[in-house]
């Protein structure tokens, strides 16, 4: 399978790639070649109910337990960067 080849972070270099691409210099890679279609819609199927799932699941103690540790996360990083 083709990887998609990074974009540059240079601007001017990102403008002359996408007017390659707008004008048909380049062309470029579609992320979806090589894949099976049905496996590909499959698997969005499933993340798409995924989370729906797993929150239906969850207990309030256990869902309180997931915020309170994901707001530690956020205010670590804001205390570390100060």
């Amino acid at each position: 399978m083709a990887t998609r080849p990074k974009r540059p972070r240079d601007p001017n270099q990102l403008g002359r790639l996408i007017v390659a691409l707008s004008t048909g210099e380049a062309q470029d890679i579609d992320p979806n070649a090589g894949k099976n279609p049905a496996a590909v819609r499959r698997g969005h199927l499933g993340g798409i109910k995924g989370g729906t799932a797993r929150s239906a699941k969850l207990t309030n103690y256990r869902r309180s337990e997931i915020a309170k540790k994901a707001a530690n996360a956020r205010w670590s990083k804001a205390k570390s960067k100060q």
